[in-house]
C-alpha cells in the first residue's frame, strides 16, 4: 500500500486568477454602489406617480387581467400573474396586494376592492388569510391611474425576461404622490410620505396651475394638514407644518380620539395614530399598570369587531376621564409623531422636496402625459383623415375606380393601378380596395365627406390644445375638479388647535398644614406657618409706602389665583411659595409666578375658600364697575395663565371678592367720594365686559381708589348713595387724592 502524503508534502494547487490588491473605494464603486442604486431606484423610493415598482407592477397586471370590471378573482391568481413582471417571491407580492386593499384600511382611497380577511393596518396581530381564500379586483378609483395608458401617455419597457412590456410610470390624473402614504428604507436614505385629503390636494394643484407663484402660507390654507386613513386628531403646529410643507421634513403629532361611556365608567378609544398599533399601546399601558404608574385604570382590552376599531379602558370610580387621557397622551403611543421625509424619485434621482415642489413636478409630469395622449389621438385622427381624403378622390369618379378594378387581370396589380389612376398612396389604395360594393351609394359618400370636415375641425382643436400650455393647464384643472367632485371625501383626521389641547402636568404630593396668607398693595405675598406666628411677632414687615391688602388663614394645598393690571390671571398652589417669617418682605408675585414684563399683581383669591356664589368685582378709572362670577374662570385643563380676565378698556383701580353684598367706597382724583352697596353693581357672564357707570365724574377726573374698609373711610353720611350712577361728594376724611391712606 502506497504511503499517504502528509499535508506539507502535497503540491499547492494553483489558483485560476491571481489575487490583487484593490482600493476600498474601487470595491464600493464596482460591487456596492450598483446594489445601492438598484434598491433606491427599483425598490424603496416612490416616483412622481406615487408608486414603488412593486405597486405599479401589481396594479398593471390586474389591469391586463381584465379586473377593472367583472367579478373578483382569487388573490392567488393575481400573485401568480404578477410574477411575470415582479421576479420576487409570492409572499412579498401578496403583502403588497394586502396593503392596497380596502379591507386592510391602509389607504384613504384603496386601489383594490377586496373580499376576505386582509388584516388591519392598526393591528399587527390581525393576520391576513392565505391568497387562495381571498378575492380581489381593481377599485373603480383606479380608472384615474390608467387613463391614457393605452394612448402612449407613458413609456413602456420590457419586463425582466423580455416576454411582455410594462409602464415605467402610471399616468395618474391627480397628485397621487400626496394622497397615498408611502414608507420605504433604501441604502443610505429613506422615504416617508404622509397622506393628504384628495379634495384638498386637487385644490392645491389647481391653485398652482392658476398661480405658479403660490407660497407656503397660501398652500397651508388650501391643504390644511395631513389626513390619515385611521383618523385621529392632528395637533396643529403651524411652524412645524410650515417646515414640512417647505422642506418635506418634520414631525406631525397625532393623538387618539375617544369617547367616555359614563354608564359603564370606561373610555372607548375609537381612533389611534397612523404610526402605531393597538398592541403597542396595550403593551405600554400594561407595563405602566404593573409598575404602579397607572392607578386610575382597572383594565385595558382590545374590543375590535366588525363595527371597527375600539380599545376599551375601564376606570376606577371617581377618575376624571379627560385628565387620564391627557396623562396617557403624554406617556403612551396614544399620541405619536409621524416623521415626514418627502423623498421622491424624479428622473431616477432621489430628491427631498416640499409640497409645492412636489406638486410642480407632478404638474410637469402630467403635462407630458397629457401631451403624449393628445398627440396619440391627433396621429390617429390624421391617419383616418388621410384615408378619407383618398376615399374622397375615388368617390369623385366611382365608375373609373370600378373600371380599373374590373380591367385589372392580376389581383396584385389592383393596388398599384388604383394608386396610378387616382394619385393616391398605397395605404389609401388598400383602404379603398377593402370597401364593400354595398357602401358605394349616395348616403355613404355624403357621410364620409361630412366626417372629413369633422375630423379636420377636431385635428385643428387638438393641435391648438397641444401647442398651448395655458389650454393644457385648463384641461388638467377641469380633470382635477371632476375627480374632486367624484371621489373627494371629508377629512378623517380632525385638526385641533393649541388652545384646545390639554397638557398633562403630573401633580406632586403636597404636604398640607395651616398657614396665614398675607398680600400687599405693592404685590408682595407671604405664606406664614401657624407655628411661626405663635413663636414670633405677627407684625408684618413691608416696603416703605406699601400697605396690607389681604390677610387670611388657609391651607398649604390651597389653589391661588392672582390678577394682574394687564387683564390676566395666573393660577398656582400655595405650596409653590416657601414659608416666610412675618419679619421679611415675602415673595414679589410678578417675579415668582412669571408675569409678563411690566405686569403687576393687584389682587389674589384663595379658591379653596370660595363657593358657587363667589363673584369678583372690578372697579375702573372711568367710574365703571362690573361683577363677574368666579365660575367664569374655570378651565377644563390645568392652565396656569388665563388671558382676558377682565376688561382693559379703562385702567383697573381695584379688585374685590364678593361672597355676600358689602359696602364699597370710591374716591376720585378731584377729592370726591361715593359709598354704595356692591349689590348695585351689575353682574355679567362675560369676563371682558366693561361694566356700568357707578360714579359720575367731572371732566378730567378719574377714580383713583376704591375700598371696602368702611370703618376708616366712612366720611360723612352724604357719601352714601342708593342709586347709581351717582355724583361724588366732597371728601371730609382721609383723601387718597392727597395721598392720605389709612
Amino acid at each position: 500500500m502506497a504511503k499517504k502524503k502528509s499535508i506539507k508534502e502535497q503540491p499547492v494547487k494553483q489558483q485560476d486568477a491571481p489575487i490583487r490588491d484593490q482600493q476600498i473605494v474601487e470595491t464600493i464603486e464596482t460591487n456596492y454602489m450598483p446594489y445601492a442604486m438598484s434598491v433606491i431606484i427599483s425598490r424603496a423610493i416612490p416616483e412622481i406617480d406615487g408608486f414603488k415598482p412593486a405597486h405599479r407592477k401589481l396594479l398593471y397586471t390586474m389591469l391586463k387581467m381584465g379586473l377593472m370590471s367583472g367579478p373578483r378573482t382569487k388573490s392567488a391568481n393575481v400573485v401568480g400573474a404578477t410574477m411575470r413582471l415582479n421576479p420576487h417571491g409570492d409572499a412579498a407580492i401578496y403583502e403588497t396586494l394586502v396593503r392596497l386593499t380596502r379591507d386592510n384600511e391602509t389607504l384613504l382611497h384603496p386601489f383594490v376592492d377586496s373580499k376576505g380577511i386582509f388584516g388591519k393596518q392598526y393591528s399587527s396581530d390581525t393576520v391576513y388569510s392565505a391568497p387562495r381564500y381571498t378575492e380581489v379586483r381593481l377599485d373603480p378609483f383606479c380608472t384615474e391611474l390608467f387613463k391614457g395608458i393605452d394612448k402612449n401617455a407613458v413609456d413602456m419597457v420590457d419586463n425582466y425576461d423580455g416576454t411582455m412590456t410594462e409602464p415605467t410610470l402610471l399616468p395618474t390624473t391627480f397628485p397621487n404622490i400626496l394622497v397615498t402614504p408611502n414608507n420605504g428604507i433604501a441604502v443610505g436614505m429613506a422615504s416617508r410620505i404622509c397622506p393628504f385629503n384628495l379634495a384638498e390636494v386637487c385644490d392645491g394643484a389647481i391653485e398652482l396651475l392658476k398661480n405658479p407663484h403660490t407660497d407656503v402660507d397660501r398652500m397651508l390654507e388650501i391643504i390644511k394638514a395631513p389626513d390619515f386613513p385611521g383618523g385621529g386628531n392632528y395637533l396643529y403646529d403651524r411652524a412645524a407644518l410650515t417646515e414640512v410643507y417647505r422642506t418635506g421634513i418634520g414631525g406631525i403629532k397625532v393623538r387618539a380620539r375617544y369617547v367616555y361611556d359614563k354608564q359603564a365608567n370606561c373610555i372607548d378609544v375609537i381612533q389611534i395614530p397612523y404610526s402605531t398599533t393597538i398592541e403597542v399601546i396595550i403593551k405600554k399601558m400594561t407595563e405602566m399598570i404593573k409598575q404602579d404608574k397607572l392607578k386610575e385604570v382597572v383594565d385595558v382590552r382590545d374590543e375590535i369587531d366588525l363595527s371597527g376599531f375600539k380599545l376599551t379602558i375601564d376606570l376606577k370610580k371617581g377618575v376624571d376621564p379627560d385628565r387620564l387621557m391627557s396623562k396617557l397622551f403624554k406617556t403612551t403611543p396614544l399620541e405619536d409623531s409621524f416623521s415626514a421625509n418627502f423623498n421622491v424619485l424624479i428622473d431616477s434621482v432621489p430628491r427631498t422636496m416640499g409640497i409645492i415642489e412636489i406638486l410642480n413636478e407632478w404638474i410637469k409630469f402630467r403635462m407630458t402625459c397629457l401631451k403624449r395622449e393628445l398627440t396619440y389621438d391627433l396621429e390617429k385622427k390624421k391617419e383616418k383623415l388621410h384615408l378619407l381624403l383618398g376615399l374622397g378622390k375615388i368617390l369623385l369618379d366611382i365608375d373609373k375606380a370600378i373600371r380599373i378594378i374590373r380591367e385589372t387581370k392580376l389581383e396584385k396589380d389592383v393596388i398599384p393601378n388604383l394608386m396610378q389612376g387616382f394619385s393616391i398612396d398605397e395605404v389609401q389604395a388598400e383602404y379603398i380596395a377593402e370597401i364593400k360594393l354595398r357602401h358605394l351609394n349616395r348616403e355613404y359618400i355624403l357621410s364620409k365627406v361630412k366626417e372629413i370636415e369633422e375630423l379636420q375641425k377636431q385635428i385643428a382643436d387638438l393641435e391648438a390644445l397641444i401647442s398651448s400650455e395655458k389650454a393644457l393647464k385648463k384641461y388638467i384643472i377641469a380633470q382635477l375638479q371632476e375627480i374632486k367632485a367624484k371621489y373627494g371625501q371629508k377629512r378623517k383626521t380632525q385638526i385641533i388647535y393649541e388652545h384646545e389641547v390639554t397638557e398633562y402636568v403630573e401633580e406632586k404630593v403636597v404636604e398640607n398644614y395651616d398657614v396665614r396668607m398675607v398680600f400687599t398693595v405693592e404685590g408682595y405675598f407671604k405664606k406664614i406657618t401657624k407655628q411661626s406666628l405663635i413663636r414670633g411677632n405677627d407684625e408684618q414687615a413691608m416696603k416703605s409706602g406699601d400697605r396690607l391688602l389681604l390677610s387670611f388663614d388657609g391651607k398649604n394645598s390651597d389653589e391661588l389665583m392672582f390678577f394682574s393690571d394687564a387683564g390676566k390671571c395666573y393660577k398656582c398652589k400655595a405650596d409653590d411659595f416657601e414659608a416666610k417669617k412675618s419679619s421679611v418682605l415675602g415673595d414679589y408675585v410678578s417675579a415668582k409666578v412669571g408675569f409678563d414684563k411690566n405686569e403687576n399683581c393687584i389682587y389674589m383669591i384663595d379658591l379653596a375658600t370660595c363657593n358657587e356664589n363667589t363673584k369678583v368685582i372690578f372697579v375702573f378709572e372711568n367710574g365703571k364697575a362690573v361683577k363677574i362670577p368666579l365660575s367664569a374662570y374655570e378651565t377644563k385643563s390645568a392652565r396656569r395663565k388665563l388671558t382676558g380676565a377682565f376688561s382693559t378698556a379703562s385702567p383697573i383701580v381695584a379688585v374685590f371678592r364678593e361672597d355676600a353684598p358689602f359696602e364699597l367706597t370710591l374716591f376720585s382724583s378731584d377729592s370726591r367720594a361715593i359709598q354704595i352697596s356692591s349689590a348695585l353693581i351689575a353682574e355679567k357672564s362675560t369676563r371682558t365686559a366693561s361694566g356700568t357707570v357707578m360714579m359720575s365724574l367731572k371732566k378730567g377726573a378719574k377714580v383713583i381708589f376704591a375700598t371696602n374698609d368702611v370703618e376708616h373711610y366712612a366720611g360723612t353720611k352724604s357719601y352714601r348713595k342708593l342709586k347709581v350712577p351717582a355724583s361724588g361728594v366732597a371728601v371730609d376724611g382721609p383723601d387718597p387724592a392727597k395721598g392720605e391712606y389709612v
